[in-house]
């Protein structure tokens, strides 16, 4: 059985099926600046959010919008109320990935975001921001 099973014996394989929709999604990719252009705007729109919300979040011309905590105990407990009592999850991202004092949540916006998500996003952070008593940026 062993013998005929190479899916069985090689598991690092992709199946044909995920590498063919693989390399569709390159090719499609290759041709469409939509999906681009779609996370760019959400991305857009996290940080004007959390800008007008007051929460800090770093500059960076990346995808990834890092939201500062700047400790690692409320970095990871606001990651888990997110996830708990506002169905959002967002990874905390603590030393040793990132310098001790420089603790943050990783936002990473889809182009699938709709503004409802974003604003269910921001106005949760905002509770919880104010709840644990956090400072607001300037």
């Amino acid at each position: 059985m062993r013998s005929y099973s190479s899916g069985f014996i090689f598991t690092t394989a992709l199946p044909p099926g995920i590498a063919a929709g693989a390399i569709a999604s390159i090719h499609h990719l290759k041709n469409s600046s939509v999906e681009r252009e779609r996370q760019q705007d959400r991305v857009a729109r996290v940080r004007a959010r959390l800008d007008a919300a007051g929460i800090p979040h770093m500059a960076n011309p990346s995808h990834i919008v890092p939201v500062m905590v700047c400790d690692p105990v409320l970095c990871k407990q606001i990651s888990d109320t997110l996830l708990a009592q506002y169905g959002i999850y967002v990874q905390p991202i603590n030393y040793p990935t990132v310098a001790k004092g420089t603790e943050r949540l990783r936002i990473t916006p889809s182009p699938l975001h709709s503004d409802e998500d974003i604003d269910h996003l921001v106005a949760s952070l905002s509770a919880i921001w104010s709840e644990i008593g956090l400072s607001r940026a300037a």
